[in-house]
């Protein structure tokens, strides 16, 4: 009981060690449903370019993960730790690029490079604060449920970190009404292409432009919110060398240690299940916002609806919360992921209703809340496992979050390339007012169906994940003898 006194966290410490995952849910949520339609609408690129753009960009930021993993394992402690100093130094580069990413250059010719440039080093430099960040949640306590209940903070304050996200960007945004180009179906084939040129030419550009200034505002917006939040972590937080470490701990180099990773069954297993779902929910992010404009026909009321999905998934965190503690993790994962499925279908096959988008919006939001929560609640529990069969291996909690985050981004970025790919193929019209019905059938698909096919592969996954809430007790009582 006294050495469980000493390992408690203030609830300050907790609050102050949540903060810090807000940025990279804020921004990771202005991209993620933000970027796709930005690119497409407001800085005109080809559907083509805009592909490339997001695929490359998600699978540079998959590859950062396990070299940032690699090169944090090499870092020396220094008085303020051993991953702190990558938080503090990363921050101010990473609010930069960030800013640019949403800056149309006047040259039109170079636009495809630039964005490519800075959206890869803006996930260069976020990854240099969430794995160092993320990696952190095994050097605060020792105790899984000192961990467990940081672990809820966190999640709580990252949901609501997409809250901000999307309320900042999409209500800046959505203040004004980007111009949009009405089909000519009325014109003949002959003459088509000539009306279409005119109609570009002759269309009032002057809110196009105040759309592209409203973009770079919320980006401003949200770059003061990271340096913020950056700073109450390295002020509010104390990472502890002795937290991860055992009586045993020897040194493993860190490709020894990563074969030992790669080969222990739980952690793949693990990640091989959330691959898919979290895949799932990244596929109807990147879309979603397409989905609400031209299928639903919700041009000016898709942010709202965002935010109703946001709002919802913080306010039930707590819930998801009780519910593992009361029920076990496993438990949480099936009753709280396979809760979308209906809601995805609803979405889908009924008619555009604006009441009943919001009322699935909300019910959505629930199971939203869980894919945010299980995985990194369930991570440290591997990691322990991983410790009782390893104990003379130290020092590899970056590389158990980093890979985790590796296989997670690599693959959104093949779907979300693959994605804006076939809207190419269907014919999107870039500001278009509405897109042909084979668009309107190829959204649905990427929002319904294809996530829907995702979350069932993923949970039937989870059944060879082999710790439940047994051994987990029982690897809690054999950590506490080796200490």
């Amino acid at each position: 009981r006294l050495q469980e006194s000493r390992e408690r966290l203030s609830v300050c410490s907790k609050l102050c060690y949540a903060v810090g995952g807000a940025p990279y849910q804020i921004t990771g949520c202005a991209l993620g449903f933000f970027l796709q339609i930005y690119l497409l609408d407001v800085a005109q690129l080809d559907p083509f370019y805009a592909s490339i753009i997001l695929f490359v960009g998600r699978a540079w930021d998959a590859i950062t993960d396990p070299m940032v993993g690699f090169f944090i394992s090499k870092t020396s402690w220094t008085r303020f730790g051993r991953l702190m100093p990558w938080i503090i130094f990363s921050t101010p580069f990473a609010v930069i690029s960030y800013f640019l990413i949403w800056f149309v250059p006047d040259f039109s010719r170079g636009q495809v490079m630039w964005y490519l440039i800075f959206y890869c080093i803006f996930q260069t430099l976020v990854t240099c604060f969430h794995v160092p960040y993320s990696a952190l949640t095994m050097f605060i306590s020792r105790e899984q449920s000192e961990r467990d209940s940081a672990t809820a903070y966190r999640m709580t304050v990252e949901v609501l970190g997409t809250v901000l996200g999307t309320a900042i960007q999409g209500q800046i945004v959505g203040k004004v009404v980007t111009p949009c180009i009405e089909s000519p179906l009325f014109i003949g084939k002959t003459n088509s292409s000539v009306a279409m040129e005119e109609l570009n030419m002759t269309h009032d550009t002057g809110s196009l432009t105040d759309t592209r200034n409203a973009y770079m505002i919320a980006a401003g917006v949200i770059g003061g919110l990271y340096i913020l939040c950056a700073m109450i972590l390295s002020v509010g937080v104390r990472e502890k060398r002795e937290s991860s470490e055992l009586q045993s701990d020897e040194p493993v180099s860190f490709f020894r240690g990563l074969k030992l990773v790669m080969n222990h069954g739980a952690y793949i297993k693990l990640i091989a299940g959330f691959l898919f779902t979290s895949l799932a929910f990244m596929l109807l992010e990147g879309n979603f916002a397409l989905f609400c404009t031209y299928t639903l026909g919700f041009r000016n009321e898709f942010q709202n609806i965002l935010l109703a999905i946001m709002l919802s998934a913080t306010l039930t965190i707590p819930l998801w919360q009780w519910f593992l503690t009361r029920f076990g993790k496993k438990t949480a994962v099936y009753v709280g992921i396979s809760s979308a499925i209906p809601f995805l279908i609803m979405v889908a096959v009924l008619d555009s209703n604006l009441i009943v988008t919001y009322i699935v919006a909300i019910a959505a939001g629930i199971s939203v809340a869980a894919a945010f929560l299980l995985p990194w609640s369930m991570l440290p529990d591997v990691i322990d496992d991983f410790k009782l069969q390893h104990p003379d291996s130290h020092g590899h909690e970056a590389i158990f979050f980093s890979f985790y985050v590796f296989f997670t981004k690599f693959t959104s970025g093949v779907s979300l390339g693959i994605s804006t790919l076939s809207l190419d193929f269907a014919g999107y019209q870039t500001r278009g007012c509405s897109q042909p019905s084979e668009v309107n059938f190829t959204l649905k698909m990427l929002v319904s169906a294809v996530p829907v096919g995702l979350i069932l592969l993923g949970l039937l996954l989870f059944k060879l994940y082999p710790i439940d809430e047994e051994k987990r007790r029982k690897n809690k009582k054999a950590l506490q003898d080796l200490r």
